[in-house]
């Protein structure tokens, strides 16, 4: 019984440590610089799908063995503002931010605490994500997007290329 049990329990912790160290090595994967390749937003509702900043975005997502990232995506073709209207529009143009993040199988979780819209402070962040060599596709969690009128609940679905 003694070594039933023996065997049970070192079956189980191996079997424990190595699903650690496949979420690890998940972990491991992301670090470093990704630039942004394509930027759809998908709508809760039913409407068709867009590039909401152009067929060429401009963004770069960055995560570090410390265990933070840091997010910036902003629209294609962006023009200096002269006018408080216009740098309004910058804003609903861009979206950023930063956090602590953590890995859980095929999503991570960011805590942000700096965020180009205040509303995201102390949230947490939730993305799907799949890595295919120096490729990376990521699929934000449903939420009211913030920069269209009427925040309208969407979803971003990126493609990202390692920065080397």
């Amino acid at each position: 019984m003694c070594k039933s049990v023996a065997l049970f329990v070192g079956t189980l912790l191996c079997s424990m440590l190595s699903i650690q160290s496949t979420l690890a090595d998940d972990g491991a994967a992301l670090i470093g610089v990704w630039k942004l390749v394509a930027f759809d937003l998908e709508f809760r509702d039913g409407r068709p799908a867009q590039a909401l900043y152009g067929k060429n975005p401009t963004g770069f997502l960055i995560f570090t063995p410390q265990g933070r990232m840091s997010a910036i995506i902003e629209g294609k073709d962006r023009k200096s503002a002269t006018t408080d209207a216009e740098t309004a529009d910058l804003l609903r143009t861009m979206i950023a931010y930063s956090g602590t993040y953590r890995v859980q199988g095929d999503q991570w979780t960011t805590k942000v605490d700096a965020a180009w819209q205040p509303a995201w402070r102390g949230t947490d962040q939730v993305r799907q994500y799949k890595l295919n060599g120096d490729r990376l596709q990521v699929i934000a969690m449903w939420q009211p997007n913030q920069n269209l009128a009427g925040k309208p609940i969407t979803r971003g679905v990126l493609e990202w290329e390692r920065v080397k």
